[in-house]
This record gives structure tokens, sequence and C-alpha cells, in this order.
């Protein structure tokens, strides 16, 4: 008995230690990120990154990330493409998700299994056949052809709604045929209204994936001047001769104070979103 007691002490103790140093580890780079912020260039300069700053009142570099950096701007356009970009991925997944859920053809299964296919193909293998076809269409450079793109067909979206609605009734579409309702109707009146978790988790997925996105944004709008996103406009601050750190962390937490916000206002919405996403099927 003690000798069980003791191994059960021992392996929570390793669980506890382990959680504290990921915690640790997650936390880490945050914190450096804060200090840096507020040292002066000289400060930054001559300390280490763990050493305070002299003074926490210091907000100069935040201005002038802000200032140089055009994040008035890069907020505008990473805004627009935020909300055109969930609204057609959650259309398209959703629709394509009932279609292959509630309509037995032929096909089907051969579909879903070229969807998780695509899945298992790393994107940046993809990027010179895309970039052709973007740079043939005119699309570099062109804001509405970005989003049209980052709508993309999201394999994960797609699962996560078929999830849903292989836990809906199938008699409650029947019922709605009967009483004269399109399929359409069935959709948009009667289904969708019911995907509002799965709705949220596909939010959240795709949402921080493209707020953080660079590679793509980098690519396809090459003009920093007009075309700049939160993720590519803290570029401005690096260069041949070397990086300024002090204001790329000042921009860094600019750019999550938006986020944070959502987060601490739409936590439950998320928690239970993401729950409810994890357990359906």
């Amino acid at each position: 008995m003690h000798a069980g007691k003791g191994k059960r002490v021992i392996l929570t103790i390793l669980k506890y230690l382990s959680l504290c140093l990921g915690a640790f580890i997650s936390v880490l780079p945050v914190v450096v990120c804060v200090i840096t912020a507020f040292k002066t260039p000289d400060e930054y300069a001559t300390t280490n990154v763990m050493t305070l700053p002299n003074s926490w009142a210091y907000f100069t570099n935040f201005k002038e990330a802000w200032q140089q950096a055009n994040m008035g701007l890069a907020f505008k356009n990473s805004i627009i493409i935020l909300i055109f970009v969930l609204a057609g991925s959650i259309m398209t997944g959703s629709m394509t998700a009932y279609v292959l859920s509630r309509f037995k053809f032929v096909g089907n299964g051969i579909i879903r299994s070229l969807f998780l296919f695509a899945s298992l193909l790393p994107g940046i293998a993809m990027q010179v056949s895309v970039y052709q076809i973007m740079y043939s269409l005119n699309w570099i450079n062109f804001l509405p052809g970005y989003i049209i793109m980052m709508c993309g067909t999201d394999i994960i979206s797609i699962y996560i709604f078929i999830q849903f609605f292989e836990n809906i009734s199938v008699s409650l579409d029947e019922s709605a045929i009967m009483d004269g309702c399109t399929y359409f109707g069935v959709f948009f009146r009667i289904l969708l209204p019911l995907l509002k978790p799965a709705i949220v988790t596909v939010m959240i997925l795709k949402g921080v994936g493209v707020y953080n996105e660079y590679y793509t944004a980098n690519l396809y709008l090459q003009n920093k001047n007009k075309l700049v996103t939160v993720a590519t406009s803290l570029f401005k601050f690096t260069g041949p001769l070397g990086n300024q750190y002090n204001y790329i962390c000042a921009g860094v937490i600019i750019t999550m104070i938006p986020a944070l916000i959502v987060f601490i206002l739409c936590q439950k919405q998320i928690y239970s979103g993401l729950t409810q996403g994890a357990v359906k099927g």
C-alpha cells in the first residue's frame, strides 16, 4: 500500500513538473518580447534579453512601430481579409459538408478520400502551381484575389461540419421537404442555425491561421506600401544590416492586443465551440 501510494505521489509530482515546464517554455518568449519592447535602443544593444528595462513608461518603440510599419493600414487590410475569408470558408465548407453528408451519390466516398489525401499534402509543396495560377489570373498584388485563394477548400473545416451534420437527424430534412421546403431552405433555415458550435470552432481555427499568415501574404501581396498585413508589417524592421527587435517586439505586442481582447470577451463561446467540436462524432 505504501509503495503504491508513494508511486502515485511521484507520478503526480512529475505530472505537475512537466506542466510547469511546458508553461514556462510557452510563456518565456512572451516575457522576453515584453521586456524588449520597453527597452531604449541603447539598453537593447548593451543588455541581455532578460535584463529588465530602466523604465516601463518608455512607449517610443510602440509609437515608432505603429508609424514606420504603417500598422493602421495593416490592421485595416487584415480585418477585411479576415471577414471575407471567414465568411467564404464557412459557407463553402458547410455547403460542401451538407452535400457529402446528406446526398448519397456515386463518388461520394472517393471525394471524401481525396479531401483526406489533400489534407496530407504540405501546402508548401503546391506553392509553385498555385503561384502560376495566381500569376496567370493577374492576382499578384490583388487583394480580392488573395482573399479568394485564402478561402480555398479548408479540409479540416469540411470534416468538422460533416461530423456535426451526421449528428443531426435526417428526419428534420425530410419533414421540411414534405412541408414544401427546398434543399436551400433546409440548409439555410434549419441546419445552418444548428451549426453554431461548428461555426465557432471553424472561425477560431481559420481565423488564427489567416490573422497570423505570413508566407502567402508576403508572397502574393508584394506591395508593402498598400497591401501590408499585420503579419508582414513588421518586416519593415528587418534588413541586411540587422534587425530592430525592440521595434519588432513592440509591434508584436500591438498585434496581440486585438486577439487578446477577442479572447477575453468571447472565451465562453470559444471554449464551448471547441469542446463541442471535439466530442461530436
